[in-house]
């Protein structure tokens, strides 16, 4: 089973991360919405764990209302990520099977061409643009913080990849499954505090809320 970007690499939405950030006050959806005839019906829900949620808010706290960056190279990477929940499945269930696999290449896909795109705060482009060079892949230079920001915008990215209900449905659950192995990682795999950094360095107008 895959899923590529396709189509939904063309309708990613520029605006920050910060409109689905989950803190108290809800704002308007982007885009989903709009698209109408059976979009919204069709949007893979994903569950995120309260501890995880929690963790989004605290990251969100820490570059837009602290001024703090992640510090970068992080470790472990994305990269690094993807491979150890591979193993984890591969000893847990004797032999990972092959669209485990898949959807990890694709949860990989979706961060590098979503990270500058709809994942990074206005306060870390600065740091983004300093990382990412000689097309380096963000996935080798960014950790779980981002990652987890990504499975926030997956329901809205994946409402554009034509997939059946049934593929749909098990897509879901291997999503779910793998967010809780995040959050039963959740000590090794995020930082317990942020570098306090120059976050809105050369910015010096505008807000960051």
């Amino acid at each position: 089973m895959t899923f590529t970007l396709n189509s939904a690499d063309a309708k990613m939405d520029k605006e920050d991360f910060k409109n689905n950030v989950p803190k108290g006050k809800k704002r308007k959806s982007d885009g989903v919405a709009e698209k109408g005839s059976g979009t919204v019906e069709k949007l893979v829900k994903i569950q995120i764990p309260a501890t995880l949620k929690k963790q989004l808010v605290d990251d969100w706290d820490s570059v837009t209302q602290q001024d703090k960056l992640v510090k970068l190279p992080r470790s472990p990477t994305v990269d690094e990520i993807l491979t150890k929940y591979l193993e984890f499945k591969s000893k847990k269930d004797g032999m990972a099977p092959d669209s485990i696999g898949e959807i990890l290449k694709g949860i990989r896909c979706y961060f590098d061409k979503a990270l500058p795109m709809m994942l990074l705060y206005k306060k870390e482009r600065k740091q983004y643009n300093d990382a990412i060079v000689d097309n380096v892949s963000p996935s080798t230079i960014y950790g779980a913080e981002h990652l987890l920001r990504l499975f926030v915008k997956l329901p809205e990215l994946l409402a554009y990849v034509n997939m059946e209900e049934e593929t749909l449905n098990r897509l879901q659950q291997k999503l779910t499954d793998f967010l809780k192995f995040l959050q039963k990682n959740q000590s090794t795999f995020f930082l317990s505090a942020y570098d306090v950094t120059k976050a809105s360095e050369g910015k010096g107008k505008g807000k960051d809320e």
